[in-house]
């Protein structure tokens, strides 16, 4: 249909009949590459206390992919002065699960590689420093921009190994120093622990993570998704205390700042048919585990008031703060009740 993943949500009824997921947006199957559109949601995210929008961003095959709400929508919105925005390059491989059509038989064919040489890194890297880095609306901790990173294997393999990969991610923060800013914010995107990777021992540490992270380079963390580090197909109260207890357990054995996660729920059953799934996920509960994060932020001062939330529009994921006909505008007034009032 030409519409993405909205034509996922549109059709799951069709394709699974009888479904227990039944989601609609409120807004319709919007365009938020249209600047009007993205205006609204501008509007509607800062009015409910949401300040920074992370763009999943992508490069396959030599060139950006889905770079048009970012560039067009939100980069162009009138009101684009009252929200920040940072990048995180998305540097998985695309597999076919996205392909509805494709996902239950698990082939798992790679269509696009996430990796990239050093010659590709470089060029990705200029190009984010010049177009985007330099923008005022670019989000900077202590003037530096916050450039975060997916996955991190992808980007070990393609580089050719963890002195590769960290002599490549030095060069990224000299280069944008010579660009005018103080350094790089290069924030690592937390998953379980896995540390099988050429050139480095894990045997000789007393803690593993934090030499592999200070190694590379890193200087801050978050987490992307609660499924990435717990199992999720538990009642939500449940996977936050696991979450809460993973923020702090971070907190106490890592060199770098931590900035802690909240996950609005999971459910991709919209791409696959069945998946985990977060229970009792409400806005009342999704509230609950934004104060836990806002202690955590207040018991840090030294840090930047960060929390990051998963997702803005991640429907087929079913992890959105988007208004929808099911919990209405209930999570945005989760966050307007813990940041605003």
């Amino acid at each position: 249909m030409g519409i993405g993943e909205w034509e996922t949500v549109m059709t799951i009824q069709n394709r699974y009949p009888n479904h227990y997921w039944n989601r609609k947006p409120l807004w319709g199957y919007i365009n938020e590459a249209d600047p009007t559109v993205m205006s609204m949601e501008i509007e509607a995210a800062a009015n409910h206390g949401v300040n920074v929008f992370i763009f999943d961003w992508y490069w396959y095959d030599g060139r950006p992919f889905m770079e048009t709400t970012l560039d067009n929508g939100f980069l162009k919105a009138d009101n684009v002065s009252k929200m920040k925005f940072y990048l995180m390059w998305a540097n998985h491989d695309v597999l076919n699960l996205w392909d509805t059509r494709l996902a239950r038989i698990n082939e798992n064919n790679v269509i696009w590689t996430g990796k990239v040489d050093r010659q590709e890194f470089e060029k990705i890297c200029k190009r984010n420093i010049e177009k985007y880095f330099k923008h005022p609306q670019y989000y900077k901790i202590d003037g530096k921009p916050v450039f975060m990173i997916y996955d991190i294997p992808q980007l070990i393999t393609g580089l050719g190994g963890i002195k590769e990969t960290t002599d490549a991610l030095n060069w990224f923060k000299q280069e944008t120093k010579r660009a005018g800013f103080p350094g790089l914010e290069l924030q690592i995107t937390m998953w379980g622990v896995n540390l099988n990777y050429s050139g480095f021992d894990a045997g000789k540490t007393t803690s593993p993570e934090n030499e592999f992270v200070k190694i590379l380079g890193f200087t801050s963390a978050t987490h992307y998704q609660f499924v990435h580090f717990t199992n999720v197909d538990d009642e939500y109260p449940n996977i936050v205390d696991r979450a809460e207890k993973e923020w702090y357990r971070i907190d106490s054995i890592f060199d770098c700042k931590y900035y802690p996660h909240v996950s609005v729920g999971w459910d991709n059953s919209p791409r696959t048919g069945h998946s985990a799934v977060m229970r009792n996920n409400t806005p009342e509960n999704f509230e609950k585990a934004l104060r836990k994060a806002r202690d955590f932020v207040d018991n840090h001062p030294w840090q930047a008031p960060l929390i990051t939330i998963n997702s803005w529009n991640e429907w087929t994921e079913t992890s959105y703060l988007m208004p929808c006909n099911v919990y209405g505008y209930g999570y945005l007034e989760a966050v307007k009740n813990v940041f605003m009032k």
